[in-house]
């Protein structure tokens, strides 16, 4: 008897497990005591529930009609981008999931999957799940609760499946376009989800934002977080689970999967250090901050995700230094501005998410390096596989293509978050009553994270049992 196909590569099926668990556990529990650890004290117990039932609800769709939206045969509505829009919405919950993976887009233009589909639409899942995990930071503190579970499931069937098609599944920017124009000569390059999942949460968050209104008045003036020691936990378990979310994307456990490693701790590191820099020489009251510190950490991780697999370690550090300076810019100096103080995104998940996914794209662009090798060609008649971007390539065209794809998930899933959201609002209030929000979480769960003493012992303070 044998354990494996012959398909099958031992090595690289525990690969990916692997590094979709680490991804997993970016969201439960990272970003669930991540959060819980920033938002005030009444709010915990609600974005802990919010983070589980976001990531429950998206692994119910994607093995009902997700995955195949994301990564199926193209369903073919029109001309052009139409034509390679979305995948055909179609189940996994039989057998076949059991055969060798494929993308029916890319057969043939990367080399064979060496696992099954099942291991690959678990691997794709846990992207999707974090997506809408990472822009409840937009609107925790106010969203009311039952609008959340429709809003997940919706918006990651109108607006995360079709990006991950889009760019992953072989579909329109994923494509060479080479008969259309010279700028479309190549597909876009997004190596583990800058635009496809931290543009779309950062955008998405930012419309979810405006529309479903602010927190009350006092909460915004005293968002002081409520245990910062937690949110270090959980901000540890994100940088380093990212070693699954860049390492597992090539989809084989070779040199291009630890170049993506160790340029994503590089660029994080050199992050985190130059936002603390910032803090010390420009901020107002020019003093290092821990909550500053996670900031630059989350704007080197997301600023490399883009570019992991595809630029040289210069061009990680490069990226960590430009998106982590762009990012605090964008929070220190653009948040005070008129619209960004209207518009409550509680976390400012536009800034760390949104700019820093926008500015590593863009990059890809300017660094990729074609000595990165991505795939091995066979010496003969197949050449390397690699990316060629501005500045060591010579192909400034990249850039353009960059930012045409980004346009697109920018225009794309604020209109459908908008929508969405609209559309809920005409049979359910989307904001929780003032009442509610003035209680917070025994509002609204009747749990607390830190219950009062007297509760917990069964005593009131200075009596003694």
């Amino acid at each position: 008897m044998n354990p494996y196909p012959d398909w099958l590569n031992p090595g690289d099926n525990a690969w990916q497990l692997v590094a979709a668990t680490l991804v997993g556990l970016m969201s439960i529990p990272g970003i669930a005591v991540l959060y819980a650890g920033i938002v005030q004290k009444k709010w915990a117990v609600n974005t802990m529930l919010m983070a589980f039932t976001g990531f429950s609800l998206v692994l119910v769709v994607w093995v009902l009609w997700g995955f195949k939206m994301g990564f199926g045969d193209p369903m073919k509505l029109g001309p052009g981008i139409l034509g390679s829009f979305v995948g055909n919405p179609r189940s996994i919950l039989g057998t076949a999931n059991q055969g060798q993976a494929v993308i029916p887009l890319l057969d043939g233009a990367m080399p064979k999957f060496r696992f099954s589909e099942s291991t690959l639409a678990y691997f794709q899942f846990v992207f999707a799940a974090i997506t809408p995990l990472l822009f409840l930071g937009s609107v925790v503190g106010r969203m009311n609760f039952k609008v959340w579970l429709i809003f997940v499931p919706l918006w990651s069937t109108f607006a995360y499946s079709i990006n991950a098609f889009l760019v992953w599944g072989g579909g329109f920017w994923g494509q060479a376009h080479a008969g259309a124009s010279s700028l479309f000569s190549t597909g876009a390059l997004d190596y583990s989800g800058g635009y496809v999942i931290h543009l779309a949460a950062g955008v998405s968050g930012f419309v979810a934002a405006a529309v479903i209104g602010p927190r009350l008045n006092r909460d915004r003036e005293r968002a002081v977080p409520n245990n910062l020691p937690l949110a270090a936990v959980g901000a540890g378990i994100l940088w380093l689970g990212w070693n699954g979310f860049n390492g597992g994307d090539p989809y084989f456990a070779g040199t291009n999967a630890s170049l993506a490693v160790l340029n994503t701790n590089l660029a994080t590191a050199v992050a985190l250090l130059t936002w603390v820099i910032w803090d010390i020489f420009a901020s107002r009251e020019r003093k290092p901050t821990f909550l500053g510190a996670i900031n630059g950490m989350i704007a080197g991780l997301v600023g490399i995700t883009p570019a992991a697999g595809f630029v040289n370690s210069f061009g990680a550090m490069i990226i960590g230094v430009v998106a982590s300076s762009l990012v605090w810019m964008s929070w220190n100096w653009l948040g005070r501005t008129k619209p960004f103080r209207k518009v409550d995104d509680t976390l400012g998940v536009i800034h760390t998410h949104g700019v820093a996914g926008l500015v590593g794209g863009l990059l890809v662009g300017v660094l990729a390096d074609p000595n990165v090798i991505i795939y091995l060609g066979n010496g003969k008649d197949v050449n390397d596989v690699t990316a060629s971007g501005w500045l060591w390539g010579h192909h400034p065209a990249q850039i353009l293509v960059q930012l045409c794809a980004a346009l697109t998930i920018i225009v794309w899933d604020a209109s459908v978050t908008f929508a969405i959201l609209k559309i809920l609002g005409l049979f359910m209030k989307l904001r929780a009553s003032d009442e509610v929000l003035e209680q917070g979480d025994i509002g609204v769960h009747t749990e607390e994270a830190y219950p009062d003493e007297a509760l917990v012992t069964g005593r009131l303070d200075g009596v003694k049992a």
